[in-house]
């Protein structure tokens, strides 16, 4: 009877912090059902599909803003666990924070203005003669962007001087693939975190930031 009280109270503590972020998990859940249907297509039909709904260049210059609303929807590589660490790590504590609506705002700051302006540095090399006409219809989709800035914001969650060595792991994170052979979505991911670290007058009035060392004293005491 004592398990099942625990495991009772151990899906019940589940549900609710499932509960205190709708909408990460409301995301989630909608990446589990198109990584499932990705699965079931075929490779060269994969392609074509999730290629129409990417953020690049072909299909910004078209449909704008159906592509960067679907290209939030969909998992380059089928790989679905992993998001759900990312999401609980990362998003779940974000929205608990800010609440549903600034969190949102922070995803959709980093999402569509990363897309856009790596986008538009790509078609400027396109221009230049660096990168080749056909990267203008490559494949751009994922939620890494919004991920990238709610990582930066996440800065401003925790206490000083915590904080400092955070940010410093994040910036090495993402700045290390900008040294050697940079792709325009190492570039986008780079901008979605200064994005997410510019979005601090957010995070104003949410309250006192988490201090590691306060949350080891009370486990240990």
């Amino acid at each position: 009877m004592t398990r099942v009280n625990s495991l009772r109270r151990g899906l019940g503590a589940v549900a609710g912090y499932v509960r205190s972020a709708p909408g990460t998990y409301v995301w989630l859940a909608v990446l589990f059902v198109t990584t499932v249907a990705v699965h079931h297509m075929s490779p060269g039909f994969e392609q074509h599909f999730l290629r129409r709904r990417s953020t690049n260049i072909h299909e910004l210059s078209r449909t704008p803003l159906r592509v960067l609303v679907t290209s939030a929807m969909w998992i380059d590589g089928g790989r679905w666990l992993p998001y759900a660490f990312l999401y609980t790590v990362f998003h779940a504590p974000a929205e608990r924070w800010l609440g549903t609506a600034r969190w949102l705002l922070v995803c959709v700051a980093a999402h569509v203005l990363a897309s856009l302006v790596s986008e538009g540095l790509l078609l400027k090399a396109i221009r230049d003669g660096i990168a080749p006409h056909s990267a203008a219809n490559t494949l751009d989709i994922g939620v890494s962007y919004a991920l990238a800035g709610v990582v930066g914001v996440l800065t401003y969650r925790i206490a000083a001087p915590w904080r400092y060595a955070y940010l410093a792991v994040a910036a090495l994170v993402f700045a290390l693939p900008l040294t050697e052979a940079p792709t325009f979505t190492d570039i986008g991911h780079f901008l979605a975190l200064l994005i997410g670290l510019a979005c601090y007058p957010l995070t104003r009035g949410r309250g006192k930031a988490w201090n590691p060392k306060e949350t080891l004293t009370a486990l240990k005491g």
